[in-house]
């Protein structure tokens, strides 16, 4: 139901505020995602192996927690590892001036601009999914399938944020 709502609300309009990005302005990469324990880690491993400054969030976790078991098993058949990969949550995040915070999910990006960052150093990392995902939905409770699935839409989003990150001369580029 999570999913279906939050397509529809990519769809409706929440899609553009979301999306806009200067590579110019982009010194880091934030993975958010609710527990940062699945989504965003997973992300983040995908990153750390791009040459760009990145680290992931949790909106609601535990600093310190692993990742979870599953996503660590099938992170090791995607070639990453979670095994070292700490949660950290929102209340030690140390925001930069240019920061990008990539969320799952568009509450997720509600929920951070409640916290006061603003919308435009927000974005959907769906967008750079293909095709185009406004819902990321959490595989946490649910299926090795599933993991695989959403893991599967992260890899190449990730990647292809970072190419165009990499086209647009941006600062979180390690050059």
């Amino acid at each position: 139901m999570r999913y279906l709502l939050g397509q529809l609300e990519g769809i409706v309009g929440a899609r553009n505020r979301f999306r806009s990005v200067d590579p110019r302005k982009v010194g880091r990469l934030v993975f958010v995602c609710l527990g940062n324990i699945n989504r965003s880690a997973f992300a983040h491993a995908v990153a750390a192996r791009e040459p760009v400054d990145c680290i992931s969030i949790g909106l609601s976790t535990t600093t310190g927690a692993p990742a979870t078991e599953t996503a660590r098993m099938v992170a090791r058949e995607f070639g990453l590892s979670l095994e070292h990969h700490a949660a950290t949550d929102i209340s030690d995040y140390c925001p930069r001036d240019d920061d990008l915070l990539l969320v799952m999910e568009l509450r997720h990006a509600h929920r951070l601009v409640s916290h006061g960052i603003p919308a435009a150093r927000i974005a959907l990392l769906g967008h750079w999914a293909r095709p185009i995902r406004y819902h990321i939905h959490d595989p946490d409770t649910l299926s090795e399938d599933y993991y695989r699935s959403c893991f599967a839409i992260l890899l190449p989003a990730v990647r292809n944020l970072v190419n165009e990150l990499e086209l647009g001369n941006s600062p979180s580029i390690r050059r």
